[in-house]
């Protein structure tokens, strides 16, 4: 399995598919999450010939278990390392809920020379807890209560998240996959606590307006308008309208996991943005 040493000795696990000549897509997971969460759109578009990249944040999966540096500065500092290492130019920069925010931020801070478009997918931008700036956010309360929650029993939290909210499987009518549940249960298990319990705070409480505001490239919102983790009102629609080339597509009764649940529709969508 390749991994990339990183400029602190750990090491970063990724994904590099499909064809090596292709015109790139990179894809970042969401809390707490894997690159596996993307295998979906991975295999689509590397059978459409495009090459994708997906790695598994620090902290997360098979990347290594660090103590330091749960925050969003140091994992896009990691994706310039992993992008530098595999001389990504040109591509298309997915990211999904946390690792929306990840995207966000890292063409903030890094600038877009290596990159053409994005995508942000149920992605936490701009700001997801409630301030007075923010009435539409979630309550502080509510993060307090998933920090709770993983010190009483986080091997039940990551159980009670996918079998509830995250897929809206809690939804009258609702068609439940337990595969999907137990796989985001041993992707979230694979995950060192100490990552998956500082990160909470890092996607609820980083603010990423001025990132937005800096993206001086075309960005696909895709938001389903059912989302129960990160509210489209609180997300979605601000990031749409901050972004300066920002283009909102609505799912409508969308969960959070759109690009699971909603797979062949969000693969068909990203798919004609990434050839336009």
């Amino acid at each position: 399995m390749p991994y990339l040493k990183l400029r602190d000795g750990a090491e970063l696990f990724y994904k590099d598919w499909g064809n090596p000549h292709g015109a790139i897509v990179t894809f970042s997971h969401g809390w707490p999450l894997t690159s596996d969460n993307w295998e979906n759109q991975m295999m689509y578009l590397a059978d459409e010939g495009y090459r994708v990249i997906a790695h598994d944040r620090r902290g997360h999966g098979r990347s290594t278990q660090t103590w330091n540096g749960n925050n969003i500065d140091t994992f896009v500092d990691d994706l310039e390392e992993l992008f530098a290492h595999l001389k990504v130019d040109n591509a298309v920069m997915v990211g999904h809920s946390h690792g929306g925010g990840e995207v966000t931020h890292y063409l903030g801070k890094h600038g877009t020379s290596r990159f053409k478009k994005a995508v942000l997918v149920g992605a936490v931008p701009p700001l997801m807890v409630k301030t007075s700036a923010n009435a539409e956010g979630t309550d502080m309360s509510v993060f307090d209560s998933f920090r709770e929650a993983m010190r009483k029993d986080r091997a039940q939290f990551f159980l009670d998240v996918p079998t509830g909210p995250f897929f809206g499987f809690n939804r009258p009518g609702a068609q439940k996959s337990e595969g999907q549940i137990r796989s985001w249960w041993q992707q979230g298990m694979n995950t060192s606590f100490k990552s998956a319990y500082d990160s909470i705070r890092d996607f609820s409480e980083t603010d990423f307006t001025e990132d937005l505001k800096k993206i001086n490239i075309p960005v696909l919102v895709l938001h389903g308008d059912d989302d129960q983790i990160v509210p489209i009102k609180a997300s979605g629609l601000k990031s749409a309208k901050i972004l300066p080339q920002g283009r909102l597509k609505i799912y409508k009764g969308g969960s959070h996991a759109i690009h699971i649940i909603n797979a062949e529709e969000v693969n068909k969508d990203l798919l004609g943005f990434v050839a336009e």
